[in-house]
């Protein structure tokens, strides 16, 4: 009996080699290749996702702009942009047991007093939606339900119920009969992802993927699954926390990184209104070593304690980061030192941003700084103190993007001290704030000194 031909698909980019490679030939990632049985393409399997349109000059498009439906969840509503689109399709992914399902089963709930809704389950029975939903307290919901793996009669669902939005709870249990490879496999994720895709596009039906993610953080399957989709979010946060954050990581509709914050209930995922209290530490006495920075995530200015503790540690001293960027953390180390003559070579030092919050701008630099020499000399920045502001390798102080919304939200929570950078410095007063600008580190430590 002949051998069934094999194939290698790499679970980055989706590309095929007929052997197996280290590295693929179409990405240059490593050891991605994964052996797969060669599929016949069948008929009817690479229609277009949208309806074939005459060309035409761009000027003469018309171009409106798109209905948003609110999901009734304020946080989600944030990070989609303002609500769902009609035909647009949303993959969600985090870790196991983080909320993902909870969150999309109090959302369809909301939605389907007013529209048509369906929420397809692949991992778990109709019988285990009821008690969950139970448990959230939506009673009485019109939610309808099916338990199905087969994407052929998931489409079929589709066309009789003709609902305004689907959940497919997850991508990787579903399985097109057109192919014979297991479900989960590169192959049929990207044939399912395609397929409904398809049908929401043709159809108008908002479609939400559910994802399941790798060991190392990054959403499962091949790396096509996310470019052709509309918006990929991120749930984020310790399952031991009550806290839970989602990212926008693309968005056709609206900003990326935009983030929404919700907390743990046991009526399931609330949205918080105000994230800067999650992120604040209550110190009764400003203590060395901690400084608020007013980070930047989408749109929304948010205030975060970074804390920071220099040790001795002998001859070979560590450098952690929980938050922010180990290689930042090395590089700020160094500019210290030339700059502003604050020596931690012998020193172990641990920076951490509280709450679990990733902070990934460069703004981050100064508060970060302002925090090491803190604790360095045990000297307490003064109550309501916040900063801001780029540190360059040559010691300047360069300035952070929005800082007037920055600036206005620190005062609104009660802050009265801001050092800043030079061209962040407003115009006009802000009410209850004092500033203060630099243009140098070691400028911004001596003044951080002085107060």
């Amino acid at each position: 009996m002949a051998r069934d031909k094999s194939i290698y698909t790499c679970s980055e980019c989706g590309g095929t080699s007929p052997k197996w490679l280290g590295k693929c030939p179409g990405c240059g990632e490593w050891n991605t290749l994964v052996e797969s049985v060669a599929e016949s393409a069948p008929k009817n399997r690479y229609q277009s996702l949208a309806r074939v349109q005459p060309v035409a000059t761009l000027s003469e498009i018309e171009a409106s702009e798109v209905d948003r439906q609110p999901t009734g969840i304020d946080e989600l509503d944030r990070v989609l942009g303002g609500g769902i689109v009609a035909g647009g399709v949303v993959l969600i992914g985090g870790d196991p047991g983080i909320g993902k399902s909870t969150l999309l089963l109090q959302a369809l709930d909301s939605l389907s007093r007013t529209l048509p809704t369906l929420y397809v389950t692949g991992e778990e029975s109709g019988a285990q939606v009821a008690l969950r939903s139970r448990r959230l307290g939506l009673d009485g919901s019109k939610v309808r339900v099916l338990a199905e793996i087969n994407l052929e009669k998931i489409i079929a669902t589709l066309d009789a119920e003709q609902p305004a939005v689907c959940v497919i709870d997850s991508i990787q249990t579903m399985y097109s009969e057109q192919l014979s490879s297991a479900p989960g496999s590169v192959a049929q994720v990207r044939e399912c992802a395609a397929q409904l895709t398809r049908t929401a596009k043709s159809s108008g039906t908002t479609i939400v993927l559910v994802g399941h993610v790798t060991k190392e953080g990054a959403l499962a399957g091949p790396r096509v699954l996310e470019h052709i989709v509309d918006t990929v979010l991120y749930f984020e946060g310790d399952t031991h926390s009550s806290f839970r954050l989602v990212r926008a990581i693309k968005n056709r509709f609206g900003a990326v990184n935009e983030i929404g914050v919700f907390a743990m209930t046991e009526r399931g995922l609330k949205g918080v209104a105000n994230p800067s209290a999650i992120f604040l530490s209550t110190h009764g006495e400003p203590v060395p070593g901690a400084c608020v920075l007013v980070t930047l995530e989408g749109t929304r200015p948010m205030l975060v304690e970074v804390q920071a503790l220099v040790d001795s540690g002998g001859p070979s001293p560590r450098r952690l980061s929980v938050g922010l960027d180990r290689d930042r953390l090395a590089m700020m180390l160094a500019v210290l030192h030339r700059h502003a003559g604050i020596a931690c070579l012998d020193q172990d030092v641990f920076v951490n941003a509280v709450g679990g919050v990733r902070i990934s701008e460069p703004a981050a630099d100064l508060a970060v700084m302002l925090a090491i020499q803190g604790s360095l000399r045990g000297r307490a920045l003064p109550r309501g103190f916040i900063a801001f502001g780029e540190v360059g390798l040559a010691g300047e102080v360069r300035p952070a993007p929005r800082g007037q919304e920055r600036l206005r939200e620190a005062a609104k929570l009660g802050f009265s001290v801001a050092v800043v950078p030079k061209a962040n410095a407003p115009k006009k007063a802000v009410e209850g704030l004092t500033i203060h600008v630099v243009e140098r580190i070691e400028q911004a430590i001596d003044l951080a000194r002085s107060l």
